[in-house]
């Protein structure tokens, strides 16, 4: 038998897409025996209760009154070198190229050649910070110091290698779920709190940035109200929240609207939807559409990013280009009205998450890389996944 390893991970521990899929990869890896070290500056906000097999190592920022800015990074490269030592890491994996990746380079330094990294790229690192002609080369560094490096989309894998030059290799690892957490749940209760049972509940979930197009949500779900008793549901926070309350109130749709703020049980929220609107200009996978997929609720988005990568256009939802608003409410209006269809769509959406993106299946992607990299002759069989 295949010896469990000792994996350091580093993510950003609060909301949002990277955080969560480090998080729950983690936790699956310590379900099947290997031993998990997160290090961050902060309890992974889906960690909470206690798991077997994981542990939190908390990064310990200097308030040295020489600094102007605290050096995180050179904690956090600190951090991980002690950790290695200490618990005897076989590996690191870090997400996100910066500063994670360049922090784990430093690591290795101090730790020899015997720790492995092993580098997620989620998106923003590149799509976002990439474009900065400043940070380039750093980023750079980051992934051509790595040992392996991953990606989430094909699209991501593209843009990394325009806008960086990168020839390293680079490995598609997709976004997963959990499929014993996202399935559909029965929230008749949770749902009547928000909408008559006549109306139709369409629901947005972002950190509310310029980059998820929040202006066009509110736009889509105004031409589908025209035509469709329903109610819009906001999740999150986020900058363009004040923007998109007056822009609310302005078209007189108040009354329709509910913000529920951050929430942690994703899934419970999400089953309440009947459509989820993802109209963003950037998004390097999308995971809150795959959340909803799981849930059997089709997506009404953008052909942005990797967004066509996961929804099936025409099977699990609709995508249009980037802006088309009109196009985009026709087609919700569609699924909204034709129960024969939209069953088609939500049982698509089933049978896809569960195959496609199952966890176990990436998760055992995840472990075939790590002894891979190790040089440990380990040959990890993939789950069969049945939706």
């Amino acid at each position: 038998m295949t010896r469990p390893l000792k994996i350091g991970i580093t993510c950003y521990p609060s909301l949002g897409g990277s955080g969560v899929v480090a998080t729950e990869l983690g936790k699956l890896l310590a379900e099947k025996g290997h031993e998990i070290h997160f290090i961050t500056n902060g309890m992974p906000f889906r960690l909470g209760k206690f798991h077997r097999n994981v542990f939190y190592h908390e990064v310990e920022i200097s308030d040295y009154y020489v600094f102007r800015y605290p050096p995180y990074d050179l904690s956090l490269a600190s951090k991980m070198h002690q950790v290695a030592e200490l618990q005897q890491l076989d590996l690191l994996h870090v997400h996100y190229a910066v500063p994670h990746a360049i922090c784990a380079f430093l690591a290795k330094q101090m730790s020899g050649d015997r720790l492995k990294v092993v580098t997620t790229l989620h998106g923003t690192d590149i799509t976002i910070l990439a474009q900065n002609e400043s940070l380039k080369d750093i980023i750079r560094l980051g992934i051509e110091s790595s040992d392996v490096v991953t990606a989430v989309s094909q699209d991501l894998i593209r843009e990394t290698r325009e806008l960086l030059d990168v020839t390293k290799p680079i490995e598609l690892t997709y976004n997963f779920v959990d499929k014993r957490v996202y399935y559909p749940r029965n929230t008749s209760d949770l749902r009547s709190d928000f909408a008559e049972p006549h109306e139709k509940i369409m629901m947005h979930i972002s950190n509310f940035r310029p980059v998820k197009r929040t202006c066009d949500v509110v736009e889509i779900f105004a031409k589908v109200a025209s035509q469709v008793p329903s109610k819009l549901l906001l999740v999150g926070e986020g900058p363009d929240m004040p923007k998109i309350q007056a822009k609310i109130d302005a078209m007189g749709l108040s009354h329709r609207v509910h913000y529920l703020g951050k929430q942690d049980d994703v899934a419970q929220v999400i089953s309440m939807a009947d459509l989820l609107l993802l109209p963003s200009e950037k998004e390097s996978f999308g995971l809150v559409a795959l959340e909803a997929m799981a849930c059997g609720v089709p997506t009404i988005g953008s052909q942005a990013g990797g967004i066509p990568e996961l929804v099936v256009d025409g099977i699990t939802g609709y995508l249009s280009p980037i802006g088309k608003t009109e196009e985009m409410a026709a087609n919700a209006v569609r699924l909204l009205t034709d129960s024969k269809l939209y069953a088609d769509f939500r049982e698509s959406c089933l049978d896809r998450a569960r195959t496609e993106f199952c966890n176990d299946r990436i998760t055992a992607q995840y472990e075939q890389i790590y002894y891979d990299v190790l040089g440990i002759n380990a040959n990890i069989p993939e789950p069969v996944c049945k939706a």
